[in-house]
């Protein structure tokens, strides 16, 4: 008897229930709320404590490396402890930083400050990214995080810049102690601790039955390598998109609205990722995406004006949304205990550190901005190479893996 095919089944538990999804969709904003916001917050940093170019990407690198660091650790643990514990202490790390930061503004001070309060960040993101994995239909899940994360980078772009950077700080510590009313509502265990995935297969009889399969582990892993390698353009990109177009042909002017109203441009990008990956999966149409990200990257090597910027920064919030839903579904799909998920903050947040570090250094050599946008397409075809190398292989040893939405 053979069997064709296969459906990937997912079983609902406890992560399912509303509550949970709510609170970890709220932990997500916030502890993305760095990431987000970076363009603003970097020129900020600028603007308000005087910073050159060089240290932004320091800082950046150092605030969004804490933010993996904390992951990281978190990973090690989530199967093992209580995430309740996680969190709470979590928030108590970055509320401190954050609060220190009001205080200590030399650069030196404020670089070790952001890795610490990125480190509570990463253990708090790595919860609820984790929680968010669990549920039966993570794909649906991280939709919604990237649906609300529309709004929320375009709050951020919109208030932050009329800010203090004392009162940028303090809406972020506002916003971790605010979490810590719906405590309770988190999963304090994962229900599941392996990589096995369960099948609906058809026979030559036409009959259905379940079949138990082992993910070999260097799935998860090869995705976590591509996260990284997406996350150093993405890093690299936000970190500087604003100061590049503020030293450029745009409008200074055009250049700030854009930033915001092509945030919301993200709310389409998860409508369309959501209907794409229903009628062909996760991972082709994340092979398309990644090589029109390297476009549009490129695209402004030579020089930036009023129409290249709104093409780039709207096309950048639309396909930026189809690359984390399908990578982190495709790592929810096989990792029920949370230990995987929540190293994606982790892959995150290190290639935010070498991302904006690489684009600071290329500035320091002098190669400009230009060098930046090569980087980062270089950076998001290194993932579509490893994506491709991953599919390639799961169609022959589990197909409906390859294609699952």
């Amino acid at each position: 008897m053979t069997t064709h095919g296969g459906t990937l089944l997912h079983a609902h538990t406890v992560f399912d229930g509303w509550r949970s999804i709510c609170v970890s969709l709220y932990m997500t904003l916030v502890g993305y709320g760095v990431l987000v916001g970076i363009p603003v917050i970097s020129t900020a940093w600028v603007n308000l404590l005087g910073f050159s170019e060089v240290e932004v990407g320091r800082v950046a690198g150092a605030d969004l490396g804490g933010l993996s660091l904390g992951a990281i650790f978190t990973a090690f643990i989530i199967a093992k402890i209580n995430r309740r514990y996680l969190v709470f202490g979590a928030v108590m790390i970055a509320v401190g930083a954050n609060a220190l930061c009001t205080i200590m503004v030399e650069y030196e001070q404020v670089l070790w400050l952001r890795l610490l309060s990125g480190i509570g960040s990463g253990i708090y993101t790595a919860v609820a990214v984790a929680t968010l994995g669990a549920t039966a239909r993570p794909a649906r899940a991280y939709n919604m995080m990237l649906f609300a994360f529309a709004f929320s980078q375009a709050l951020e772009m919109h208030i932050l810049p009329q800010l203090s950077m004392n009162g940028i700080y303090m809406v972020f510590i506002g916003c971790f102690l605010f979490g810590l009313l719906f405590l309770n509502w988190i999963p304090a265990r994962p229900v599941e601790r392996n990589l096995d995935i369960e099948i609906d297969v058809e026979d030559d009889g036409g009959r259905h039955h379940r079949d138990r399969m082992h993910v070999p582990a260097y799935v998860p892993w090869l995705v976590l390598g591509a996260i990284l390698a997406t996350y150093v353009n993405i890093g690299a990109y936000w970190t500087y998109i604003e100061l590049a177009s503020l030293a450029s042909a745009a409008t200074p002017q055009w250049v700030g609205q854009v930033l915001v109203w092509s945030s919301f441009f993200s709310i389409v990008g998860c409508l369309f990722a959501t209907f794409i990956s229903n009628r062909f999966g996760l991972a082709r149409p994340l092979l398309i995406t990644l090589v029109f990200q390297a476009i549009i990257v490129v695209m402004l090597v030579g020089g930036i004006n009023d129409t290249n910027i709104i093409i780039s920064m709207f096309s950048f919030n639309f396909l930026w949304v189809f690359i984390d839903v399908y990578q982190m579904s495709t790592i929810a799909n096989v990792d029920h205990s949370g230990r995987f998920a929540a190293l994606m903050p982790g892959a995150q947040g290190l290639g935010q550190i070498i991302g904006p570090n690489l684009a600071a250094s290329i500035l320091a050599a002098g190669y400009g901005y230009d060098g930046i946008f090569v980087m980062c397409a270089i950076a998001s075809l290194t993932g579509l190479s490893i994506y491709l190398f991953m599919y390639m292989r799961l169609r022959k040893i589990i197909p409906a893996l390859a294609d699952a939405t």
